[in-house]
């Protein structure tokens, strides 16, 4: 082992989903958070473990928290506002890290604020190493290798096999109500472009089927044109819900006008608070309900491929990913240093292997 795992989030449910997925590969995290006494009761309750107190909004305490080497895990967001101080630590301190962001926004300031200071002290950061978004790296990875050496353009859909609504946790949820006003970061023209949320629609195959997504962001747009260079379009699209797509485009719409003014801003979350539920996320019964299902077609000069993959779970398969991730920096020192993708993490072979050791691979 090359240094401790630190896991900052397992009293949440990400967090104890990353916690079961480490403890079954053998691992014995680190447990760090704010509240003593219930980080005690999860530490004895998994035979012991050792835990620290960390605030994400007190820059000593992490930074007290880590040594070079270590491994730090973090499942605390939003990480626009609750992830900063954190990844600043990592990459002062020359640990690794590894989150679980769906904020694009905040992978891109990781970048610009964090990877020159990573790179000075070996600290590798990867940032959105779960659901959020290595299935569509690993398919529009494919995509691109089938469609050669002129490919041009990646259009990534994701989506889900099953009843998923009932299935989506409450931090997902209130990412998706706050995504309606973000912007979606696309990669159009060789250059990264803000686009309202849901503002087009595409169909997909999805198992025989054409279902409809609208538009989203992913780290996609962010690492893909690094891979290959040639890439003039990258773009990001949700299914879940393929008979709401066109609903949800007009929804983003009156939303982002209404976010224009303090009053809007006020009204559109009152109004849209329904929609993020309880707290908590759904058991293991209610998420083998649904499977991960994600679509990449690429197009260059001379082909069009179109790639599928198929996994667990969204919420297993990022815990499940992250254990995987963690044992790889625990044992084996990464070699790159800096903000990284996926494939910049482990090597294209690497990465595809250790999707499919979780159960996420092509169909």
């Amino acid at each position: 082992m090359t240094g401790r795992i630190v896991l900052l989030g397992a009293t949440g449910y990400t967090g104890g989903l990353v916690l079961n997925a480490l403890l079954a590969r053998g691992l014995s995290p680190v447990l760090a958070g704010r509240n003593r006494d219930v980080l005690a009761a999860i530490a004895a309750r998994h035979g012991g473990l050792d835990y620290a107190l960390a605030d994400v909004s007190d820059a000593d305490s992490l930074s007290a928290l880590l040594t070079s080497g270590d491994t730090l895990i973090t499942t605390v967001g939003p990480f626009d506002r609750l992830g900063h101080a954190v990844a600043r630590a990592a990459a002062a301190s020359g640990a690794h890290y590894i989150d679980t962001t769906g904020e694009v926004s905040f992978v891109h300031d990781l970048h610009e604020q964090l990877h020159d200071l990573a790179r000075e002290t070996g600290s590798t950061l990867l940032p959105a190493f779960g659901y959020d978004y290595v299935p569509g790296i690993l398919a529009a990875m494919l995509a691109a290798q089938y469609a050669g050496p002129t490919v041009r353009s990646v259009d990534i859909g994701y989506f889900a096999t099953g009843p998923l609504w009932r299935g989506l946790s409450h931090g997902t949820r209130e990412t998706m109500r706050d995504g309606m006003t973000l912007p979606a970061l696309q990669w159009r023209n060789s250059r990264l472009v803000p686009t309202r949320t849901a503002s087009a629609v595409r169909r997909f195959a999805v198992q025989g089927r054409r279902r409809s997504a609208f538009l989203v962001s992913g780290t996609e747009v962010l690492f893909l044109p690094h891979e290959f260079p040639g890439l003039d379009s990258v773009r990001v699209f949700n299914g879940w819900f393929p008979s709401l797509s066109r609903s949800i485009s007009m929804v983003s719409a009156v939303s982002n006008l209404m976010a224009k003014t303090a009053p809007g801003r006020a009204l559109n979350d009152v109004l849209t608070r329904p929609m993020v539920g309880p707290a908590g996320g759904p058991d293991a019964t209610e998420r083998a309900r649904t499977r991960t299902y994600v679509v990449a077609q690429a197009r260059s000069e001379t082909a069009a491929p179109e790639v599928h993959v198929e996994g667990p779970n969204c919420y297993s398969l990022t815990g499940e990913l992250v254990a995987w991730a963690a044992q790889q920096f625990a044992t084996t020192a990464p070699g790159t240093a800096g903000v990284v993708s996926p494939v910049e993490a482990f090597g294209f072979d690497a990465f595809r292997d250790g999707c499919a050791e979780v159960g996420l691979q092509e169909v």
